[in-house]
């Protein structure tokens, strides 16, 4: 699925395309993937509604370049931005990874407001990171210097590493395309680099504000961000849904996307009577 638009953020251009007729639903990636993860929902879901995706900067085929600011605080304030531009007051949001805090940031510190949101294995509890994740963020400028071939066996290892049963081949290939090459490379670890645990710290007291539906998803198998956090966060949200979704890591779209689309239709669907 082409991202065929573009938009010019406070953080560099954004790649993002719509399918579909019907009421708006936004779909966010987590990292280090991009709006690739959705495509077979977007498919499904644009049956129903007007389905938008979009890569964050520095993520997918977004601008990726030196300097860029893509750090929670960044990513929230230019989601907020493009639903601005597309002119969105009340979307349905279902968000993964770290696009569960972008979604959360822009909703509980930019009053954008949302019909409901649906979050999957989100990045939304401290404390966050696995060691790996620490290892590359403290040690950014070396890993940058890694010799092309042995970034990319890296970058594939860590990617496939959110999927429970392993990822196909061509799915991980394309996962992890963007982040090689001149561009790419320097990109991956900059990431990494801005990831900052203080930029849920600020939102996650705030999570018993949350006054909309709110449905929690995550995999059974996910070995990124235990499952135990998912209890957790349904537990601080008032009125707030959980489903785990089993054979499923921290990847859900591509270990079980028949069960996740399951919980998230009915859901989903509730907002249309």
């Amino acid at each position: 699925m082409e991202l065929s638009e573009r938009f010019g953020s406070s953080s560099g251009e954004v790649r993002w395309t719509s399918v579909g007729a019907g009421p708006p639903l936004v779909l966010l990636h987590g990292t280090p993937f991009s709006a690739f993860v959705w495509r077979r929902f977007a498919e499904t879901l644009g049956e129903w509604w007007r389905v938008y995706l979009w890569d964050m900067p520095g993520y997918g085929g977004s601008a990726k370049f030196d300097g860029q600011d893509v750090s929670l605080a960044a990513q929230g304030r230019v989601f907020a931005e493009l639903l601005a531009h597309w002119d969105l007051e009340r979307p349905a949001v279902v968000a993964h990874d770290f696009g569960g805090a972008v979604a959360l940031r822009a909703h509980l510190l930019h009053g954008r407001a949302y019909e409901r949101l649906a979050v999957v294995d989100p990045v939304a509890l401290a404390p966050w990171g696995s060691p790996f994740f620490r290892l590359v963020r403290e040690n950014a400028a070396v890993f940058e210097q890694l010799p092309p071939f042995l970034h990319e066996a890296l970058v594939r290892e860590y990617v496939n590493s959110a999927s429970s049963p392993g990822l196909h081949p061509d799915v991980l290939a394309r996962l992890a395309e963007p982040w090689l090459g001149e561009a790419g490379q320097p990109a991956f670890y900059r990431q990494i680099a801005q990831a900052d645990q203080r930029h849920t710290d600020e939102v996650q007291p705030r999570y018993p504000e949350l006054d909309l539906p709110f449905l929690v998803c995550w995999g059974a198998d996910d070995q990124w961000i235990p499952p135990a956090k998912a209890t957790e966060l349904a537990g601080l949200v008032p009125g707030a849904r959980l489903r785990l979704i089993e054979g499923a890591g921290h990847l859900v779209q591509e270990d079980n996307p028949t069960a996740l689309l399951g919980a998230l239709l009915p859901f989903l669907r509730a907002e249309q009577g």
